[in-house]
């Protein structure tokens, strides 16, 4: 194996850093909300479940998809950056969906969610974190993959 080939060789193994310049603040960003919404929704589960089972429960759904893409945006690498762009976008879908729902049936929803009123109580961090996670993860894509 010639020098180049064990060059190309250790940068293929070598995951793609997701995580300089603004990622740092998306992965403490992420970081934060995963913490706020797991330990939240955990609390609301254990002591009142019964008063509104649905929005506890989109609240640790959204406290496991923000997990995830802290993990993903950590490890790096094509793969990681690909699962992070399909979580992020449906994190957008949920946050938009819900944020709609709750504006419009708000009898649905006894108490809050991480994303009701489109992530007011987190002062909208839940809408904004998926769109400039988006942006971040389009910019970060190897050239030729923009998509």
């Amino acid at each position: 194996m010639t020098s180049g080939e064990a060059e190309v060789a250790v940068t293929e193994d070598r995951p793609t850093r997701l995580i300089s310049g603004p990622g740092v603040l998306l992965v403490w960003l992420y970081g934060v909300m995963v913490v706020g919404a797991v330990s939240r929704s955990a609390y609301q589960i254990a002591t009142e479940f019964d008063r509104a089972p649905l929005a506890y429960s989109l609240s640790a759904l959204a406290g496991i998809v923000y997990g995830f893409i802290t993990y993903t945006l950590v490890r790096g690498g094509e793969k990681a950056r690909r699962a992070a762009r399909v979580c992020c976008a449906a994190e957008l879908v949920g946050v938009l969906a819900v944020g709609t729902w709750t504006l419009a049936e708000p009898s649905a929803f006894p108490d809050a969610t991480v994303w009701s009123d489109f992530g007011m109580g987190y002062v909208f961090i839940p809408v904004l974190l998926p769109l400039s996670a988006l942006y971040w993860l389009r910019r970060r894509a190897p050239h030729g993959d923009a998509a």
